[in-house]
């Protein structure tokens, strides 16, 4: 299910975001009209994407998810609506890619998780995920593409 994780140093970066607080239920109606308003909001201010998209999952409660759609951008961007500039730092982390439909990422980080685990590393309360391939790019889930990352603590 996911490819063999790996320990990275990543590094610091700019980006843009929003917070949101929301029941779990509700994931599937906010992401793309979140992801519309941080791209509009960057676009609007003539700033470009750095790279993909990825959302920032600050605590894992079974049913409320507290998290950051997040774009890394080229440069600083102003305050607008709900977006907010952000500085990404730089941290180590346990990755890993994930092929498959969204709907199974829940599976793929415990089979992450349980890696960490496994061999001695003690993740942070966060993780990101990174949208490198989607419904955009392709209707087959099976060439979906995620990047898995989970902060350590050292």
């Amino acid at each position: 299910m996911i490819d063999t994780p790996k320990v990275t140093r990543t590094s610091a970066r700019l980006t843009a975001v929003i917070h949101l607080t929301i029941p779990r239920a509700e994931m599937q109606t906010v992401m793309g009209p979140g992801l519309r308003e941080v791209m509009g909001a960057i676009a609007d201010q003539g700033i470009a994407a750095a790279g993909p998209w990825f959302t920032h999952h600050l605590r894992m409660a079974p049913d409320i998810f507290d998290f950051e759609i997040c774009v890394p951008v080229t440069a600083p961007v102003s305050s607008v609506g709900r977006v907010r500039p952000s500085e990404w730092p730089a941290m180590e982390v346990v990755r890993t890619m994930y092929h498959g439909p969204y709907q199974g990422l829940g599976s793929a980080w415990g089979e992450l998780d349980s890696w960490v685990a496994a061999n001695g590393f003690t993740p942070a309360e966060d993780l990101w995920e990174c949208y490198l391939a989607g419904p955009e790019s392709s209707p087959d889930p099976s060439q979906w593409r995620t990047e898995l990352n989970r902060p350590l603590i050292r």
